[in-house]
């Protein structure tokens, strides 16, 4: 297992939150997603390192920015 903090740029409720849990949660290989808003985190668990390409992307379709 591997588990990778990003930083995302934009997000601001629980919305915000749903929609990247929701996107980044589809990539393959992902089991868990923790979104911390007031912090611009979000924390993946996943079967195996992931490419930062796919999450940047997923993280885009939610409408945010991954900065980190």
């Amino acid at each position: 297992m591997a588990e990778t903090t990003y930083i995302v740029k934009g997000m601001s409720c629980g919305h915000c939150a749903a929609s990247v849990t929701e996107e980044v949660s589809g990539i393959d290989g992902v089991s868990a997603v923790n979104v911390d808003v007031a912090g611009g985190k979000v924390t993946v668990t996943s079967e195996a390192p992931l490419d930062v390409q796919a999450v940047d992307a997923a993280v885009t379709e939610a409408g945010y920015q991954l900065v980190s």
